[in-house]
């Protein structure tokens, strides 16, 4: 009997040596034996005859294994093939380009050629006043400033003003202005072109930053996902071998080979793990539904993670130094935020060429050729035609005496470049700090799930020992209890560690400016 033995082994020695004889072992033993069956619940199986012997189930947890069907892994390439095409963020972001080359085309709206024409009459009491019609094509050149016009006037009228009468044909005008001090290497038009050009590449990268930080959100979405099922899977496969043992336990104590109060503590495993299982299924659904935030069909419409869609098994790729480099290359040169600032410092430095420009003086010089405004027909005299005797000129002139307003407004230029070299100087340092940060955390996770595979062998080691001993009466079921909980923290452990390397790679491409080892 089982009782007899844990007596001798326990009791006694903490009895007089009067007390160990076997008649008053035998009285004593039986004694604390009924109390204890007093104590226990009414409950607990009890003996009953002709049951064959049960041994316990001493299956131990599964080891990896992928999922059994492939068609419902969804995996994380199909994530990032939903989130890349149809998710509004994205597709926001990339209304940040489209922005930007408006702008651009709304700055060579300033090179654009303007037709104009304007005609006043007045007639009054029987007199023809004025008779005015005037009309006029600008077109502006990008290369000096400079601006070609063609016109036709025609005013007639007794009071016309001499100085801008004309013949009763009208008169045609063909010249251009040319500015020979502010404005001649570079104006306000071509300062706004080419600063909208420059916007174009400060959106751009304003369009990856965003979808990086997508698809960041996303990926960390998606491994907790992973880790929340595979905790779910674990405890699962653990309550199952719980209540295997608890059945074996129940029928060896039903056999008188083992105590019944052994039935207790496994099925206090039992009920454990099935709180456990129950307070993981809400974390599931709730992994589920912050992944779905990502689903998007192509309709702009949200959709759900279907609950039989299963995670993929994390790939664990390691980053050899090779790669390292290349990211910290690729986040050095050409990271989303330096190049947005490097756009930025190159749109201050228009800004600062177009502000030195305006300490220039104005001075405008244009010149005109004149001819009657029927110049086509061939009977036009040739004084009347187009000719060097025929021309008007005019020159303008204008300068700020102590440049007060252009001055200040370069100064403020000059330290917002000051103040753009600094930030992305700062930035280039924090981003290269980030990345060799994320670089050796990923390495630790790698040297951490090489020993965490080796403690769980170990424990399985242990906990096959610990199950041949107890069938040999050497244990008890707290202990194989332990030792299996044991396992499966340690395999809670090691899932967590995965999902944890799989959301550093992604924080890594992410501190880098990219979203793969491709740099994209």
């Amino acid at each position: 009997m089982l009782f007899p033995r844990v007596f001798r082994r326990l009791v006694a020695p903490l009895l007089p040596d009067w007390a160990v004889s076997r008649p008053a072992a035998l009285v004593l033993g039986g004694l604390l034996y009924s109390i204890s069956a007093q104590a226990q619940d009414l409950s607990l199986p009890t003996q009953k005859p002709g049951l064959e012997a049960a041994p316990l189930q001493t299956r131990q947890l599964a080891q990896d294994r992928s999922p059994a069907d492939t068609a419902r892994v969804f995996s994380l390439q199909d994530l990032a093939d939903l989130v890349y095409a149809n998710h509004p963020v994205v597709k926001q972001a990339a209304l940040l380009s489209d922005d930007a080359r408006s702008q651009v085309q709304q700055a060579r709206g300033g090179f654009d050629p303007k037709l104009g024409s304007g005609f006043d009459r007045k007639i009054f009491g029987g007199t023809d006043y004025y008779n005015n019609w005037s009309n006029e094509l600008k077109v502006p050149v990008w290369p000096g400033g400079i601006d070609l016009k063609v016109g036709y006037d025609r005013m007639v009228g007794t009071y016309v003003n001499p100085e801008y009468r004309t013949p009763l044909k009208g008169l045609a005008v063909a010249g251009l202005s040319v500015p020979l001090g502010q404005g001649l290497l570079i104006d306000e038009r071509r300062s706004t072109l080419r600063q909208a050009r420059i916007l174009v590449d400060a959106a751009e990268a304003d369009r990856v930053k965003q979808i990086n930080e997508v698809w960041l959100q996303a990926a960390q979405d998606y491994w907790n996902w992973y880790y929340t099922y595979q905790q779910m899977l674990l405890i699962q496969e653990g309550i199952a071998l719980a209540e295997t043992r608890f059945r074996g336990t129940s029928r060896r104590a039903q056999l008188g080979d083992q105590a019944p109060i052994d039935s207790v503590e496994a099925q206090i495993t039992v009920q454990d793990r099935q709180v456990q299982f129950e307070q993981l299924g809400v974390e599931l659904q709730n992994a589920r539904l912050l992944l779905s935030n990502h689903l998007w069909n192509k309709d702009g419409q949200p959709v759900e993670l279907p609950a039989y869609a299963v995670p993929q098994t994390p790939p664990l790729t390691p980053l050899d130094s090779a790669g390292y480099e290349q990211l910290l290359d690729f986040a050095t040169n050409r990271h989303p935020t330096l190049l947005k600032l490097d756009a930025k410092i190159r749109q201050l430095g228009v800004e600062e060429r177009y502000r030195r420009e305006l300490l220039k003086p104005t001075i405008n010089v244009s010149g005109y050729l004149l001819s009657r405004g029927d110049f086509y027909r061939p009977e036009v005299p040739a004084y009347y035609d187009f000719g060097r005797d025929n021309y008007k000129v005019g020159v303008d002139f204008a300068f700020p005496l102590f440049l007060r307003k252009e001055r200040g407004k370069l100064w403020q230029t000059r330290l917002k470049v000051q103040d753009a070299n600094l930030e992305q100087q700062n930035s280039r340092r924090v981003i290269t700090n980030q990345v060799g940060a994320k670089y050796n955390t990923l390495k630790a996770y790698e040297r951490q799930l090489a020993v965490q595979a080796q403690a769980i062998a170990n424990q399985r080691i242990l906990l096959a020992a610990e199950s041949q001993k107890f069938e040999l009466g050497e244990s008890t079921i707290f202990l194989i209890n332990a030792r299996e909980t044991k396992l499966i923290d340690l395999r809670l452990k090691q899932e967590s560690m995965r999902a944890s390397y799989e959301k550093a790679l992604a924080e890594l491409y992410y501190y880098a400016g990219t979203r793969t080892l491709r740099a994209e």
